[in-house]
């Protein structure tokens, strides 16, 4: 069994004021990160039963069925057509899911799911009920108040969130006490009234489907006539179930407990202070490690004392509660209640939401075992020895597990500082490109010297470097060497180019046909100029910004070539995974 609590699909209620596009990311992501978290639950545990503690959507109870009043301004646009938008929501979410492994499953053919209790961002709490937002809940999900019985367990949800309002001042009357609020509570307290016959008689009806029987028993037909004195015989009523299995209690709202008990070590937000004494207790009382018992516009952190009381004794026997609400872990064990193990447990469960102030939202496994013997007793009391007994049993037929989901904001922060670190190498590597261009291209311009090997002509005419249509003018010289100029004075150019001055366009080519007052950098990345331009002109770039101008073009294209293979793996990840 699988206990999920406040999933609160993100809506405008959660961020009111969030803009777009970040409102949008949130609410997909959301929605993405908990239908995978579902769809392995149910691909690897393959749970029996899935309760939901409530809470099922934020802003639930804001969007009113037409013709109700008293919702906040800011709501009022949203409405019916907005809540039916959200419930399609949910079950794209969840119930889908399940219905996909509906045919498959050890459990195929007793597999349940009840998505029923509402929480208080379903509904509201107390008096801020309004009535036809719970018959439109109940209508969607089935009654808040149910009876199921699980592996020889009976489990009893009960929409306190409902029950609340009983003793509240009515907004309405001005009136406080029981007669208050009277539509708002009424259904549950009848529920409880006549819970624990109801509870006998659906803990017969299982029992017997258990043992291959008949659902009901079968009733006495016979014909009489109309004067007939049996006539009058009393009907033959159901039979009751005599056994006697654990009730458990499922509640939104925890149950009250005095101010700052402690809930445990897996509690994430504030461990306790104290490490546990040799005995493995830890202190009575602990405010850091407590939930606040506090309550305020349409919340309550824990129900009254009265209201605690009167749910245990009219249950009776209650083994284990279970509740939501806090979205963080809690286990306390309330020992003033009346109960044969000497104390009732409580696990308010953690959020399934990673969106609800907790890093590691998670939900609680269940295992259950408790066979019962020919007179519908649980074998461990039928065999009466001291080591069995109902505490011991107890803890035998319910085991729980804490299940932690991942870390989605720390996986958040590491991709950003992957990113980032990414971008940063990229830019490196772009830099490092230019520089090697840089060194490569300045070899060529100098042959092979350190420094540029300076050649000046005689004439201004005569080339430094020639071809083999002037070789015999060149040969006229002595020695075969080129004549020094004295006409001119020798004028210093850039550093891709020689200096001297030249005349045609062959003479403006060194041996790799590189153009000498051309940058070389410009013609790699498409930016030439013209032969014509000069280089003392008051419009040429400067070197430093057409050198950025080419990181940044190596850069974009880096990224470009690292980020496309990614995004394909990361989108096939995320639609296998």
């Amino acid at each position: 069994m699988v206990l999920v609590a406040d999933p609160q699909l993100v809506d405008p209620h959660t961020y009111p004021g969030r803009p777009w596009p970040l409102s949008t990311i949130t609410r997909q992501h959301t929605d993405y990160y908990m239908r995978k978290s579902f769809t392995i639950i149910q691909d690897f545990l393959d749970p029996q039963t899935v309760f939901f503690l409530g809470d099922l959507f934020d802003g639930g109870r804001e969007w009113l069925p037409p013709g109700t009043s008293g919702s906040d301004s800011r709501w009022r646009k949203y409405g019916e057509d907005y809540w039916i938008k959200e419930y399609k929501r949910f079950g794209n979410i969840f119930l889908n899911e399940w219905l996909r492994r509906a045919g498959a499953g050890l459990h195929r053919d007793h597999r349940k799911m009840l998505v029923g209790l509402p929480g208080n961002h379903d509904l509201g709490l107390g008096n801020g009920i309004k009535i036809p937002v719970r018959r439109r809940f109940n209508a969607f999900f089935g009654d808040g108040n149910s009876i199921e019985v699980i592996g020889n367990h009976t489990f009893v949800s009960l929409d306190t969130v409902s029950l609340s309002a009983k003793g509240q001042q009515d907004s309405a009357t001005g009136r406080q006490g029981e007669g208050s609020n009277h539509e708002v509570w009424a259904p549950v307290e009848e529920f409880l009234e006549n819970l624990k016959s109801q509870k006998s008689r659906v803990l017969d009806r299982a029992v017997r489907l258990q043992n291959d029987k008949v659902e009901n028993d079968m009733m006495f037909h016979e014909v009489v006539g109309v004067r007939d004195p049996h006539v009058s015989k009393s009907l033959h009523t159901a039979s009751k179930f005599e056994g006697s299995v654990p009730s458990v209690l499922l509640t939104h709202v925890p149950l009250y407990r005095a101010k700052d008990t402690p809930c445990g070590p897996l509690r994430e937000r504030s461990p306790p202070s104290t490490k546990p004494n040799k005995d493995g207790e830890y202190l009575e009382k602990d405010p850091g490690n407590a939930i606040r018992v506090e309550y305020g516009f349409q919340y309550q952190n824990v129900l009254t004392p009265d209201i605690s009381k009167e749910i245990i004794d009219k249950i009776g026997d209650v083994q284990s509660v279970f509740s939501g609400d806090d979205h963080d872990y809690c286990e306390v064990l309330h020992r003033g209640y009346t109960s044969p193990s000497g104390g009732i447990r409580e696990i308010t469960v953690k959020a399934f939401s990673w969106a609800m102030g907790v890093r590691r939202p998670g939900f609680l496994l269940l295992s259950l075992w408790n066979p019962l013997d020919e007179t519908d007793k649980a074998i461990y009391q039928s065999r009466g020895d001291q080591d069995s007994s109902f505490a011991k049993q107890q803890h035998r037929t319910i085991q729980t597990h804490l299940c932690l989901l991942p870390n989605q904001l720390s996986i958040f922060i590491r991709y950003i500082i992957l990113l980032v670190l990414t971008l940063f190498a990229l830019l490196i590597r772009a830099a490092r490109a230019i520089n090697k261009i840089n060194n490569d291209v300045s070899k060529t311009h100098t042959n092979g010297h350190v420094l540029p090997f300076i050649t000046e002509s005689k004439g201004p005419t005569t080339p430094p470097f020639h071809d083999s249509s002037s070789a015999s003018a060149s040969q006229s010289h002595t020695n075969g060497l080129a004549i020094r100029s004295t006409a001119g004075r020798i004028r210093a150019t850039s550093p891709y180019s020689f200096p001297g001055s030249l005349s045609n366009d062959h003479a403006r080519k060194n041996y790799s046909g590189v153009s000498l007052h051309d940058d070389p950098l410009d013609e790699r990345w498409g930016r030439g100029r013209s032969h014509d331009e000069d280089d003392d002109h008051p419009k040429r770039e400067s070197a430093a910004g057409s050198r950025l101008f080419v990181v940044w073009r190596e850069f974009r294209r880096s990224v470009l070539l690292v980020g496309f293979p990614v995004g394909i793996w990361w989108i096939y990840l995320a639609g296998k995974f």
